[in-house]
């Protein structure tokens, strides 16, 4: 009997280091099984909204409120009263852009959110690659926000938007709008990741917002601003992304804005996905 109690343990003690290696070991995981995970997670977060639908409101309704509220408000004094069909094809290119940064915000909250319950150490503790979690939530709030396009461009051709170039044209400017929207997600993950409550990540995502929703030219030609912020909106990526979405659909001149926006989405996803997957790493 004691022969047979002391070679448990130590069977134990060799069997438990062995393991460990496999569960952190991510770095052997290979593309199909990587691709298999991201796949379960996205289920598990498709999942998690059809339990909890009040989670798509924001997706539903903040195009139509959007779209509305400017067209109505701004589309008179900015293209004159009447011709407000003419704001439309100007600013529903415009709000594509404004769909991602919105969507973007959320999706840092929510890991913020998931840390604190304890999904994320329940994650850590698998076989998994860490940046399939990661890669899984993105992949969901890109189809949220197809969603949230599709509803926009709804309300534009009630209102009046017209393609006046082709749908493969129309369909280039929504995937340019998801690629950019996806760079801009690592951004707000990696956010979620370093600050302390979803509020904060909030309060930081607004003050990121704003400056760049409005000091863009989304909402209104930059000709009519002064030279200041006029030299600000030349270097903001969302006016670049607006422009060349509103030339996709209007068949205005494109220039370098849809380069500019591709070169825009690499290069914050280059910096800001290493950084978050590290912080996700070492996040306690």
């Amino acid at each position: 009997m004691s022969t047979v109690t002391t070679t448990k343990p130590a069977d134990t003690a060799t069997a438990a280091p062995a393991a460990a290696p496999h569960a952190a070991g991510e770095g052997r995981i290979g593309l199909r099984a990587n691709l298999r995970h991201i796949g379960a997670l996205a289920r598990r977060n498709v999942l998690q909204i059809k339990q909890d639908p009040e989670s798509m409101f924001d997706v539903l309704l903040m195009p139509i409120i959007f779209t509305l509220l400017f067209v109505f408000v701004f589309g008179g004094a900015i293209s004159g009263k009447g011709n407000q069909a003419e704001y439309v094809n100007y600013v529903v290119p415009g709000l594509m852009a404004m769909m991602g940064m919105n969507i973007a915000m959320g999706v840092g909250s929510g890991v913020n959110d998931d840390f604190k319950k304890g999904v994320m150490d329940r994650f850590r503790s698998m076989p998994i690659a860490r940046s399939s979690v990661l890669i899984a939530k993105i992949v969901v709030e890109l189809g949220r926000m197809m969603v949230a396009i599709a509803i926009l461009l709804a309300v534009g051709f009630a209102l009046g938007l017209s393609i006046k170039t082709s749908v493969l044209d129309l369909f280039l400017s929504i995937g340019l709008a998801a690629v950019f929207g996806a760079s801009l997600m690592w951004i707000f993950i990696l956010l979620g990741l370093t600050m302390k409550t979803a509020q904060a990540v909030q309060g930081m995502a607004m003050l990121v917002l704003m400056p760049l929703q409005f000091g863009s030219s989304i909402f209104a030609p930059p000709s009519t601003m002064p030279g200041w912020l006029q030299s600000f909106t030349d270097y903001n990526p969302l006016s670049n992304l607006a422009d060349a979405a509103r030339a996709l659909i209007n068949g205005t001149p494109i220039g370098h804005s849809v380069w500019i926006t591709l070169a825009w989405s690499f290069a914050i996803t280059a910096v800001t996905m290493p950084l978050a997957v590290r912080k996700f790493r070492q996040k306690t």
